[in-house]
Parts: structure tokens; C-alpha cells; sequence
């Protein structure tokens, strides 16, 4: 990999586009970039010196980067008609999509890959922590920023990478990973795949790529390494009880036993994306003793079940954007906070993922004791007719439930009758949570 160059990027406002550019940057090459708006990550890049433009258009191009020789990365979400594709495209420059590029940076390096459904982003993340608390040499690029770390690309030295295998688009494919853990293996994406059999086939092919040692959750349809609770597993939780908002459990792997870990964060969902880790670093030589470090410091991540109390409301952020997601936000709230009456801002992410799963959204949501419905983010795509938010909000059967605009959200939220709410999606209302805890306290 020659970093001596110049680069632009197309979307570098995206969790993995950036978490790309601040390694490029570490390692010397000259980075430009546009998005669609300024974020706290383009305003993070901005700092570090990448100029970034904000208007599709080629008069908005530095002639630094309107060169032959400028290398292009775009993310997948970026449309072929968008004006500054079409300029690199026809120009001849070199393009790459940006989990083609990630490829070219892991090639022949010894690197693990997270894949799944659901998972990839909190697993990455804890096995980064487990790395760096046992003082290993390497670099991780995580599908979202870290806390403590406030950061999505961590850097040690370049023993090994720690990335995500993405299954949009079949980004993973892009990937030959030495090792690899594969989570889950849930419909999603069925523009993509067009059905669970289709997915199924992406993860085999994913699988056969992986060249020494895969770990994939226990009871999917894939024969090796595996993981799971109270199953005859080559790494099995046999019992765990909550703990300190966290949990306490034990791990039997293929050398023995190993009692009484804790892990601080809460959901079931968690404890196996942090025994998939453990799993991980264990084939790797990380001592148990290291582990339990690790897993009792993990900083969290952001939009990852982020508790914040405010007076007699407690509100949760997540990310959940798929109905087994949100299922397991509900199950974690009502296990941890059984008698608090809870409730649910959610924002559907994806015209096409809202339609695939309409009858699921509603099934999952219809169970929070209140709802509360954004409309749609769009993200990549274009309106599908007959896919809305209003749709999707008359399936529930739940009666305490309505829509609002994002200009009404705070009045709702005031207005809740609700002790624990849970704001949830992959769209932009993680700004949203941010701007209501800013009104809240103005000086934090």
C-alpha cells in the first residue's frame, strides 16, 4: 500500500469513509473530501486538515484534486448521477468503492473481520478495547466512535487490522480476511439479496474467504469455530446473572473454565457480541487476565443503548434500525428496568427496509407501552409509493402512539407519559438526541 498520494473522497462524512481517512492521513497521503452536510465527523476531519466541500458541483472542486492523478474513494451510498462521480469517472481517474479500498489497505495483512447482520459495530469495538488493553500493536476501523477513545479509527502500530465486513452490497466480498466472526445472519438488505436464502449465500461466500480461522455464531448454518449460551459451543456462556449494570458470567472454551468475568454494559445482545470478541482474542493469545480487564473498563460506544438520566426520565440511544434490533432493545429494557413504564422514538431508516419489514416494524413497536414515529430517513434512497411513516404508524395496535415532524420532537418527548424512553434509528436523530440533551443543559 503507497500512501504518498492524493486523495478524494465521496461521502467522507460516513463512519467508515472517515475512519479511511484518518488513516490515510496517519500515514501521510493528502486527503480532500465532500459530503452532504458538515457533521461532527466532517468537523473532526476538518481539524485534521482534510478540506471539505459541501456542494456536489465541479466549480466547487480545488484544482488540487481535479487532477488525473488524484485517486477517488466514494462510499456505496453515493449515487452514479451525483455530478462529482461523473467528472472523476469521465476524467479516467482511478475509483475505488470504499470497501474495495479497505481490501486494498488489509491486503496480506493479517486481519480480522467482523461480519453479521446485527453486531458487527459493539463486537469490533470491544475486541479493539481487548487488543488495546493487552498492549498489541494494531489498527481497527469501527463502525462507530468509541468512547474514550472518541474515535472510530484506533491506531496502535500495523501488526494486524480489526475491521468491519459490511453485507451492504456485498462490501464484504471485497475481503480476505486471515480470521473472521460472522454474528448473525438476519434478512436485511433485500434490494440487495432479495431473500434470507440470498443472505445466506453471501455469508457462505464471505466464509470460504476467510483463510485460517472463522468463528461464527452458534446455530448458523456454517460448520466451525463456534460461539453461543448454555450450547455445547467451543466457547459457551453456561450462566450469567446481571451485575452492576453489566453482567457476571462464566466461559467454558476449548481449554477449560473460566468463572465470574464481568462485563459492564447491559443486553443480552452485548454479552454475545463480548463473548464473540473474547472468542477472538482468545485464538489470538490474549490472557484471560488481560480479558477481564478489558471487558470490566469497555468504554461503550456511541448510539449504542447510552443511557442518559434526566430528572425522572431515563432516555436510551441507540442505533436499532431492523425489528430484531429493536426487539433486543425492548427485551434489554424490560429485563433491566422492569418497572418503569417505557416508550420509543423511532426513526425507520430506508424506504426499501421499511417496506421489507412494515408488518415486523409494527409487530416489535406495537409492544413499547408508547410510540412515537418520525418520518422515514431516506439516506440513499429515493420514496417508495405507498411506504411512509403514517402507513407503518396505523399497523401498530398499540393506541398510545402517534407521528411527528422532527421540528415537534422535543414538545413529544416533554409531553411523554413515560419514565424510560428509547430513541432509536440509523438516520439523523442521533443529532436530534444531541440537540434535546444541549437544550436540556446548555453548558455540558
Amino acid at each position: 500500500m503507497i500512501y504518498n498520494k492524493t486523495y478524494f473522497m465521496i461521502g467522507i462524512g460516513g463512519i467508515g469513509m472517515s475512519a479511511i481517512a484518518l488513516h490515510l492521513i496517519e500515514n501521510g497521503a493528502s486527503v480532500w473530501g465532500y459530503d452532504k452536510v458538515k457533521s461532527p465527523i466532517t468537523l473532526m476531519l476538518s481539524d485534521v486538515g482534510v478540506y471539505i466541500i459541501y456542494e456536489p458541483i465541479i466549480k466547487a472542486l480545488p484544482e488540487e484534486v481535479k487532477q488525473k492523478n488524484v485517486e477517488i474513494i466514494y462510499t456505496a451510498a453515493i449515487l452514479k448521477r451525483n455530478p462529482l462521480w461523473q467528472f472523476f469517472d469521465l476524467q479516467g481517474n482511478k475509483m475505488y468503492k470504499r470497501a474495495a479500498f479497505l481490501g486494498k489497505i488489509c491486503s496480506n495483512k493479517k486481519t480480522f473481520a467482523i461480519a453479521g447482520t446485527h453486531g458487527k459495530t459493539t463486537t469490533a469495538a470491544i475486541l479493539t478495547h481487548l487488543f488495546t488493553t493487552d498492549n498489541r500493536a494494531f489498527t481497527a476501523f469501527v463502525g462507530g466512535i468509541v468512547k474514550e477513545y472518541n474515535s472510530n479509527y484506533i491506531s496502535t502500530g500495523i501488526d494486524f487490522y480489526v475491521v468491519e465486513a459490511d453485507e451492504y452490497d456485498r462490501s464484504f466480498l471485497q475481503l480476505f480476511p486471515t480470521h473472521a466472526a460472522i454474528t448473525t445472519m438476519d434478512a436485511d438488505h433485500m434490494e440487495i439479496y432479495d431473500s434470507l436464502e440470498g443472505i445466506e449465500k453471501g455469508f457462505t461466500a464471505f466464509a470460504k474467504q476467510v483463510k485460517n480461522t472463522l468463528l461464527v455464531s452458534y446455530g448458523l448454518p456454517l460448520s466451525n469455530l463456534t460461539y453461543g449460551f448454555e450450547v455445547n459451543a467451543s466457547y459457551n456462556i453456561p450462566s450469567f446473572k446481571p451485575y452492576n449494570e453489566g453482567y457476571l458470567f462464566d466461559v467454558v472454551t476449548p481449554e477449560g473454565e473460566e468463572k465470574a468475568l464481568y462485563f459492564n454494559q447491559i443486553g443480552k445482545h452485548n454479552l454475545a457480541n463480548a463473548l464473540c470478541a473474547i472468542s477472538l482474542a482468545h485464538l489470538e493469545g490474549v490472557s484471560f487476565e488481560s480479558i477481564r480487564k478489558g471487558l470490566a473498563s469497555f468504554p461503550g460506544i456511541e448510539r449504542r443503548m447510552n443511557q442518559y438520566q434526566l430528572d425522572d426520565l431515563l432516555l436510551i440511544d441507540d442505533y436499532a434500525h431492523h425489528p430484531v434490533e429493536l426487539k433486543a432493545v425492548l427485551k434489554t429494557i424490560k429485563s433491566t428496568y422492569p418497572k418503569r413504564k417505557n416508550g420509543i422514538v423511532f426513526q425507520p431508516h430506508l424506504f426499501s427496509r421499511t417496506r421489507d419489514f412494515m408488518s415486523d416494524f409494527a409487530n416489535v413497536l406495537s409492544e413499547f407501552d408508547e410510540v412515537i414515529l418520525l418520518d422515514i430517513y431516506p439516506a440513499r434512497e429515493l420514496p417508495i409509493e405507498g411506504v411512509t411513516s403514517a402507513n407503518l404508524l396505523n399497523l401498530i395496535s398499540n393506541p398510545n402512539k402517534k407521528r411527528v415532524k422532527k421540528a415537534d420532537l422535543f414538545s413529544a418527548i416533554e409531553e411523554s407519559k413515560t419514565d424510560l424512553l428509547v430513541m432509536a434509528g440509523a438516520g439523523d436523530i442521533g443529532l436530534e438526541i444531541q440537540k434535546f440533551l444541549m437544550q436540556l443543559n446548555p453548558e455540558s
